[in-house]
């Protein structure tokens, strides 16, 4: 079988007891980095020593096959440079190439940047979403942000350090300065810091630099309730406008949270009642 096994994501205190004993009895390893793969097991005092597999984002769509077939034979464990593989790491092609292969696929539980990020956070943890690294360029960003500015559940971001200023910059102009957002900075690490404020308040912050592994947590879009009858008004006003029913229906229940088809099927009761 493959078994994905989480690693510290910084203290190393962190590893589990399964997961050293997965590394003292692996006979096959796929590693991100097998020179931190050798790192990790001599710390953790281990003398196994396994073959090592590189599976890393560059060579892991062809080398996926490989491990596989490997995977029948004994089992492989696959473990990132930090926390879970296939969470931003390699791993994914894997597993869809081992289930596509009726080839088991399990994992051993560890640290997770995301859930420990959002965990110390201080924001809604009961829906959240997980939306992976930044983009580099500023209009990208802007992008990103601008399509889940409606989004109601907390979101986690990763970034690079040299990047946080301008991308907290970018999301107070895509969400606005006041949407709530922590900065959970070297997780777990000797200098660890959580920075909870507003997107303003932390793109002032970082202008001067920040230095380490980045997690970025931006609270979900408020909960907006406009009676039906506003957003009705909205729509009849559209259209007297000269926008089409259709697409003044759709853009008000956008805003609204309103349902489209029903300020649609509202709009024509009204109508025949006219008649």
């Amino acid at each position: 079988m493959i078994i994905l096994a989480a690693t510290p994501i910084g203290n190393l205190a962190d590893a589990s007891r399964r997961l050293v004993e997965a590394l003292e009895n692996a006979e096959v390893i796929a590693a991100e980095d097998t020179r931190t793969a050798q790192k990790l097991m001599a710390a953790l005092g281990i003398t196994n020593r396994p073959q090592l597999i590189a599976l890393h984002d560059h060579n892991e769509k062809h080398k996926a096959a490989e491990v596989v077939e490997r995977a029948r034979e004994s089992d492989v464990l696959v473990i990132s440079e930090a926390g879970m593989p296939t969470v931003s790491d390699p791993g994914y092609a894997l597993v869809v190439a081992a289930a596509a292969a009726d080839v088991t696929v399990t994992a051993i539980p560890g640290p997770s940047a995301v859930i420990t990020a959002l965990a110390v956070s201080g924001l809604p943890t009961d829906r959240f979403s997980f939306e992976g690294f930044l983009p580099r360029k500023s209009s990208e960003r802007l992008a990103t942000f601008a399509a889940v500015a409606r989004e109601q559940r907390t979101m986690v971001y990763f970034d690079s350090p040299n990047r946080l200023a301008d991308s907290l910059v970018d999301a107070a102009k895509a969400l606005g300065e006041t949407r709530r957002a922590v900065v959970a900075r070297e997780l777990t690490k000797l200098h660890e810091e959580v920075r909870r404020g507003t997107l303003a308040e932390l793109a002032q912050w970082a202008a001067d630099g920040v230095r380490g592994e980045i997690c970025l947590v931006i609270a979900g879009a408020d909960t907006v309730v406009v009676p039906f009858a506003d957003a009705l008004a909205a729509v009849q006003q559209l259209v007297a406008a000269g926008e089409r029913l259709k697409q003044a229906c759709a853009q008000v229940a956008e805003q609204t949270g309103a349902s489209s088809r029903e300020l649609y099927q509202a709009v024509l009761a009204a109508r025949s009642e006219i008649s």
